[in-house]
């Protein structure tokens, strides 16, 4: 049992501190310091100046969200687009969630605690979505302890950002937004909320990790940091030594719903666009633009002629689709959205969800070799279409990379109900010393491009990746159909 215990885990959303009960704190005897030599420190640890002087200008406009919302039953609780989000992805890790994040039942008004921080001395203040979710009220407590009504301005779920206003008789302080793009690891933040309900609390660390993918939605680029922050902390601010906001505390993960120095804060930078938005129109409609993307690996770009393995690579588009309207093809890399370089396939999803719906904007594509400008009108409908694909196999060829090639016959086009107008070469066998093998293709996969020219039958596709073993490049980038679902492979070239 107590192997079982030491492997048990748990992530909570910081903001769903739902019950509060005593904490008993064991207080420890210092040892008896045997006589000796004083320990040497070295200085550059001990001279760091205090953040006494950023926490005495930020507290003041760092606020308590009390939200109240009404719980008939375990349907109703805690059950926030976002909160599910991060709910599915721990759970795919076989990760518990604490007691506190798990759905309440029998309670007539349930009641969230989380943070969060005035941007405007009018009132406007930043939080956390899944902090005031289906609340039917909310309540502000300023850091002098005044309470006040706050009125939901806007949220967006996806996200997990909310904006409030409040009404107060005098100007209110505020932070500043600063610059998360400019975060290096190793970089000292300073945490502000309340966690548990405590009373404002402030910890201090350093930035872990930039980047982090948590699978709960287009905006996930996270912050991690070590800096202690726990429930009740959600839509709290993150620092700089400047004192400006740099994140916002969102999440933890832990093995006790408490902290273990594994937070996650939204980048400024992201917030701050967002949360604009949600000031002026109260609503945002994330644009859509119908692709199915995967990273360029170093291999595709070799195969491509990219001189960097970078963008986002079109690996399907849905049909009457704004990219489809566009012109974007399967096998097209985009390296820009406008005048911001797409890096990364989570680049192309979070510029894209940041246009509205009705946007015209100009990619920058890699295709056939040199690079493109299409126009794109952004659409706002989320729904994509995904493609039917074959397997089978017959006749086999075998190409230089280790697989063995079959025709589509009839008998395979009635099995699998493909349409009449399916082509492409079945991967009938795979070398398993081969690079194919390596790099992923399997037995059943359909190849219907090479190099990103569509292929007919086993030939055509064995013809393509001779042509592009003999013009010198050092692999082939094939498009595979495989499950109803299109994806790009870089296979090398053996040496051999």
């Amino acid at each position: 049992m107590s192997g079982i215990l030491r492997k048990r885990k748990a992530a909570a959303l910081l903001g769903a501190a739902l019950v509060l009960g005593s904490i008993a704190v064991p207080l420890l005897p210092a040892k008896n310091a045997a006589a000796s030599e004083p320990v040497h420190v070295n200085s550059t640890l001990t001279s760091e100046p205090s953040i006494a002087s950023v926490v005495e200008a930020d507290k003041p406009a760092v606020v308590t969200i009390t939200s109240t919302m009404k719980s008939d039953g375990p349907e109703n609780a805690s059950n926030s687009e976002m909160d599910e989000q991060f709910r599915q992805f721990f759970e795919r890790q076989g990760i518990p969630l604490p007691q506190q994040q798990q759905k309440q039942k029998g309670r007539q008004n349930a009641v969230a605690l989380g943070s969060g921080f005035i941007i405007s001395s009018d009132g406007f203040i930043v939080t956390n979505n899944h902090v005031i979710d289906k609340a039917t009220s909310i309540k502000v407590t300023l850091d002098d302890g005044t309470e006040l009504p706050a009125k939901l301005v806007g949220a967006d779920p996806k996200s997990d950002l909310a904006v409030l206003k409040i009404e107060a008789a005098h100007k209110l302080p505020t932070i500043a937004w600063g610059d998360s793009d400019k975060l290096k690891l190793g970089d000292q933040i300073i945490a502000i909320g309340n966690p548990f309900g405590i009373g404002t609390t402030v910890t201090s660390g350093i930035v872990s990790a930039r980047g982090r993918d948590l699978h709960s939605g287009p905006y996930d680029d996270f912050i991690q940091i070590d800096a202690p922050i726990n429930h009740g902390n959600s839509g709290g601010p993150l620092v700089d030594l400047d004192g400006k906001v740099v994140g916002i505390n969102t999440a933890i993960y832990s093995p006790n719903g408490g902290s273990v120095g594994v937070g996650f804060a939204i980048p400024s930078d992201q917030a701050k666009v967002i949360v604009a938005k949600l000031q002026k129109n109260g609503v945002i409609d994330h644009g859509f633009l119908g692709v199915s993307i995967q990273p360029v690996t170093q291999d595709v770009a070799d195969a491509i002629g990219l001189s960097k393995a970078e963008g986002a690579l079109i690996s399907g588009v849905n049909e009457d689709s704004p990219a489809a309207s566009a012109g974007l093809k399967s096998g097209d890399i985009v390296t820009a959205v406008g005048d911001s370089l797409v890096r990364t396939p989570k680049d192309l999803s979070r510029l894209v969800a940041d246009l509205a719906p009705g946007d015209k904007e100009t990619l920058s594509v890699w295709r056939d070799g040199k690079s493109k400008s299409i126009e794109v009108t952004i659409g706002g409908n989320e729904n994509g279409v995904e493609h039917a694909a074959a397997i089978e196999k017959d006749d086999v060829n075998r190409p230089s990379i280790g697989v063995g090639l079959a025709n589509i016959t009839p008998e395979v086009r009635e099995q699998l109900s493909l349409s009449k107008n399916t082509k492409g070469a079945v991967v009938a066998s795979v070398d398993q010393d081969k690079p194919a093998a390596e790099a992923g293709v399997r037995e059943g996969d359909l190849i219907i491009s090479v190099n990103n020219k569509p292929v007919a039958n086993a030939s055509e596709a064995k013809n393509a990746v001779g042509e592009a073993g003999k013009s010198g490049r050092k692999s082939v980038l094939l498009q595979i159909e495989r499950d109803g679902k299109d994806s790009f492979v870089a296979v090398p070239f053996s040496a051999s």
